[in-house]
Order: C-alpha cells, then structure tokens, then sequence
C-alpha cells in the first residue's frame, strides 16, 4: 500500500500554523517504510489554496499541529486525510510515529480569532 503525506515545516521540524510554514516535507511510504522524502517550498499562502497545491504531490494524509475546520473540510474534499495536534517534531519521526501507529496527536494548536490569526 502507497501512502503520501505531507507536513508543514519551519526550521526542519513540525509548523505549529500550517499556513505559515516554509516548507513542506512530502513523504512516500509503500508497506510501511519510507520510500522518498523531499521538502518543497509551497507557493505564497492564500486561504484554501494549499490542499489543491499539496493534492498535486499525490498526497492521501497530512500531518499537522494547528488547523482551522474550514482546511481540514478543505483537504478532505481533495480525498485527503487531516491529523492535528501533531507533536513538534522532525518530518521522518513523524511519519514513523505514523507508521507504527504511535502518532499522538492531541490539541489542535491553531484557534483562530476574528482576524484569522493563530492564538497559541
């Protein structure tokens, strides 16, 4: 079985806001061990934009610390699955917590305000 995931990065570990990340990691399993692991810069951040821009990588999950509602109704109209309240951690180790189905995910990080701003 072939899985792509995609996670938000900031300084090579797990974006808090997945809208404000650098990068992401795109990670390619297939039987449950990691395939291909490359990191790309995403395209200026416009709300809804980023589950049509990581759908094109082929991605079935993304991992991530905080997510509005409206993202993760987003992603899942693309056929993507979303998982919030990742732990701060490296792309690898993540999707290792993933695989083995150790992944703790808790709070959802972002709680937005009026401004569409993430309160952490």
């Amino acid at each position: 079985m072939k899985t792509i995931i995609a996670i938000p990065l900031e300084n090579g570990r797990l974006c808090e806001h997945f809208g404000h990340c650098q990068q992401f990691a795109i990670v390619e399993v297939v039987n449950g061990v990691i395939t291909d692991y490359k990191e790309v810069t995403p395209p200026e951040h416009v709300p809804g934009l980023y589950p049509r821009w990581v759908a094109e990588f082929g991605v079935t999950d993304v991992i991530g610390g905080g997510m509005g509602q409206k993202a993760i109704d987003l992603f899942n109209q693309q056929n993507i699955n979303a998982f919030v309240g990742a732990p701060i951690k490296a792309a690898k180790e993540l999707v290792t917590d993933f695989i083995d189905n150790k992944l703790n995910l808790t709070a959802n990080y972002c709680n937005h305000d009026e401004n569409h701003e993430c309160n952490h």
